[in-house]
Formats: structure tokens, C-alpha cells, sequence
């Protein structure tokens, strides 16, 4: 299509064009002919470039289809996750490093048994972790929730069930510094119960078993709060058919010692001689605990030997004081004790055991004892009470025999005491 324009007015950047219609069009002066003025024709040639247009065409799909290809093809994947290992009481779970393609990570959300267990610190670098705190011999379900700029995505569940305390194949061991036989004895222990043997600490081993603590894998598993045992452990798991508790089994725990010899006295504090109460009942004074009788230069068996009255009463008073002081020394007890042998010698030798007469006989030992504390008279205790009767009886045997003491109608010796 050809076009004749008069040129109206010339300037360095744009010319004034005027078509034959007199409409004004603005053309740029440098695609002009340079000998032009105002005034001048000029004939334009418009026409449609189809070849160009298609060039074009061409590279304007070509960058799209690079852009969706680096932007728009791939997308975040759904996290895998399985079970590395379950023991009674935990459970370690590991998955695939996350793919996010070109979206943006949000978070990455562990959940048990549908409630949110926490969030994963550190997801693009960190592919596992360990749970623990279960409990023995129950099921539960875990999957994983990763939020991103392009959506959420949620993995397949994983049902593990924690262990039986009698199941040890949970059990992942490594090994610190050990002998050499001990360390075969180890390894042969460790497969007869099923368990596994690591090298270096991971996040599944359970246990750390050395004799001494030191080195980089002793530390590790301080770091870690990894039990850091001694190898009887495994051997005392062995011999019951299940997993123990580690206390006693501690590196550095305290050995169970046996109780100590005559000599030692390492033996357990805790283990002390009986000691008597204060609902024991006291003993009664033996014989070689009594006091000795006076020993002025009035004998006792002088004074019964002068067969006076007087001096009858005064023993039957003693008699009767020293049953009195017996009774309180030896308590209630033993006060039921003496009356009951009292009443039994005194029905065996006089046939005078009714109850009147032993109701009043313990009358009569009480005043006799009251008249002996006013006296002040220090007496040998016995466990023997007389009455007026006897004492005469008593009395007049002694008369015969020299007046060397005698006994009561019960039974009980008694020694004269000088008044």
C-alpha cells in the first residue's frame, strides 16, 4: 500500500506529515530522506511482514514454555514415613529428606494418634526422631503434616506397637571400651537374645555398654542421655528372659557389697542389735544382783535365835517389804506371776489357797510395806509374801533348828535382817 504525504514542518527528532485529508501524523525525521523541507512529498510503502511475525511467535512460546518448566512442573511432595525402631517404652521414626520443588517450606508437624505431638526443628536437615515416654506393649499411629507456599501435604499413617517387657530385640547396643573377651562375650550375649550390636552412637541405640568412661562415643552418648552401662546388663537380661532396669547397672552406680566380716564394719548400718522397748518387761534382780545383808556386829540368826516376839514380827515385816519392792521392780506382770505362785505353793503346803485369804494376805503385805518405808529398814527383795500364821509356824521351827532363816508358807527363802 503506497501513501503520499506532504511534509508540514521538519524538526531534528519529529516530523509533521500531512495526509491527503488533511489529518497531521508524527514520523520520526531520521527514517526521512535528509534533502526534505517543508513542502516536500513523500511516498510511504505500508505493507504486513507474515514471516516476522511467526520468528516472534516462536520465541515467545519457547520462553514460556522454559518458565513452566522451571516453575511450574514440579511440586512439593507428600513426606515418607516409616519406623527405624521400637522398644518398650519408645519409638524412633525416620522419612525421606522433604521435597519442596520451588515452594517455600512453612512447617513440618509430627502427629500421634491424630493429635499434634509436636513440630520438627530444623526439617530440611533433620530426617529423624525418637519418642519416648510410651507405653509397654501398646499400639500407635504417627504421620507427618508439611505446610508449604504451594499447599499442605500429609503422609501415610505408621502403626507401631512398643515391645513386651520380655521381647529384646528392640534393643540396640553399642559399644565402648570393653577387653577383648569381654567384648566377644558381648556380641555372643547380644545375638542369643535377639538384640543388635551398632557401630558408633545413633539415634536408635538404646544402650551404651563400656568399662570405663571415656571417649568420643562415651561422650556422644552422654550428649544423647544414652544409659551408659556395664556389660553384666545384657548378661542379667539374658538370665531373666527380659529387659531390666538400669540403675543397678550404672557405669558409674555403686556395687552391692556383702555384709562385712568380725573385723570390718563395712557391713549395712541399717542392720542394728534389737533393743528392748518400752513395753518390754524389766527382769527381775538374780540372785547375784541383790544386795549383800548387813554386816554389823549383830547377826540376824542371834536375833531369832533369842526366840523374842519382837523380833518375829520385824522378819515378817521385812519378808513382806522385800515382796512389796520384788513387785514393783518386776511390774504388773510380774506381780500376777508371783501372786499366782504364791497361791499355788501355799494350797500345796498348807492347804490355805481360797481366795479370802489371799485378798488378805496382799492387805497385809501393803501396810507391812508402808510400815517399812516409815522405818527406813534396808532389806534383800524376795519374790515371797507370809502371813501372821505362818510366821508362827515358821517361827517355831526356827526356834528348834538354831534360828538360822526359814522359809514361807509358799515356798520362798528369806534371811533375817537385824532391826
Amino acid at each position: 500500500m503506497l501513501v503520499s504525504l506532504t511534509v508540514g514542518k521538519v524538526d531534528a527528532g519529529v516530523t509533521v506529515l500531512l495526509t491527503p485529508d488533511k489529518r497531521l501524523i508524527e514520523f520520526p525525521s531520521i527514517l526521512l530522506p535528509p534533502d526534505i523541507s517543508s513542502g516536500s512529498i513523500v511516498d510511504i510503502t505500508v505493507a504486513r511482514n507474515t514471516s516476522s511475525e511467526s520468528a516472534a511467535e516462536r520465541a515467545f512460546r519457547a520462553l514460556q514454555e522454559q518458565i513452566f518448566a522451571a516453575f511450574g512442573a514440579a511440586e512439593p511432595v507428600a513426606p515418607v514415613l516409616r519406623c527405624r525402631n521400637a522398644t518398650q517404652t519408645s519409638v524412633v521414626l525416620e522419612w525421606d529428606p522433604i521435597q519442596l520443588a520451588t515452594a517455600d517450606l512453612i512447617s513440618l508437624s509430627l502427629f500421634r494418634n491424630g493429635q499434634k505431638a509436636g513440630s520438627i526443628p530444623n526439617p530440611k536437615t533433620m530426617h529423624s526422631t525418637k519418642i519416648s515416654g510410651l507405653a509397654v506393649d501398646t499400639e500407635y499411629a504417627f504421620h507427618l503434616v508439611l505446610r508449604t507456599t504451594a499447599g499442605t501435604y500429609t503422609s501415610e499413617r505408621v502403626v507401631v506397637r512398643t515391645h513386651k517387657m520380655t521381647d529384646l530385640s528392640g534393643i540396640t547396643i553399642t559399644t565402648g571400651i570393653l577387653p577383648a573377651a569381654t567384648r566377644e562375650g558381648l556380641g555372643k550375649a547380644v545375638e542369643r537374645i535377639g538384640a543388635k550390636l551398632v557401630d558408633g552412637v545413633r539415634i536408635d541405640t538404646t544402650h551404651f555398654v563400656t568399662t570405663e568412661g571415656r571417649g568420643i562415643q562415651w561422650e556422644r552418648a552422654n550428649e544423647l542421655n544414652i544409659p551408659v552401662v556395664r556389660p553384666e546388663w545384657v548378661d542379667a537380661c539374658e538370665k531373666n528372659g527380659r529387659i531390666l532396669g538400669v540403675t543397678k547397672f550404672y557405669l558409674d552406680a555403686v556395687r552391692p557389697v556383702g555384709p562385712a566380716g568380725g573385723g570390718g564394719g563395712g557391713g549395712d548400718s541399717s542392720v542394728t542389735s534389737p533393743v528392748q522397748t518400752s513395753h518390754a518387761q524389766p527382769s527381775p534382780q538374780t540372785q547375784k544382783e541383790l544386795p549383800e545383808p548387813p554386816s554389823d556386829g549383830i547377826a540376824g540368826t542371834s536375833s531369832r535365835s533369842s526366840g523374842g516376839t519382837g523380833s518375829d514380827e520385824a522378819a515378817a515385816a521385812a519378808a513382806a517389804a522385800a515382796a512389796a519392792a520384788t513387785k514393783k521392780e518386776t511390774g504388773v506382770g510380774r506381780e500376777k506371776e508371783d501372786d499366782d505362785a504364791e497361791s499355788d505353793d501355799s494350797s500345796e503346803g498348807d492347804d490355805k489357797g481360797s481366795e479370802l485369804e489371799e485378798k488378805a494376805r496382799q492387805d497385809e503385805q501393803k501396810i507391812r510395806a508402808d510400815e517399812r518405808d516409815q522405818q527406813g529398814l534396808a532389806v534383800r527383795p524376795k519374790p515371797a509374801a507370809v502371813d501372821e500364821d505362818d510366821d508362827d509356824e515358821d517361827d517355831d521351827k526356827d526356834d528348834g533348828s538354831g534360828g538360822k532363816g526359814g522359809k514361807s508358807p509358799d515356798g520362798a527363802s528369806f534371811q533375817d535382817v537385824a532391826l
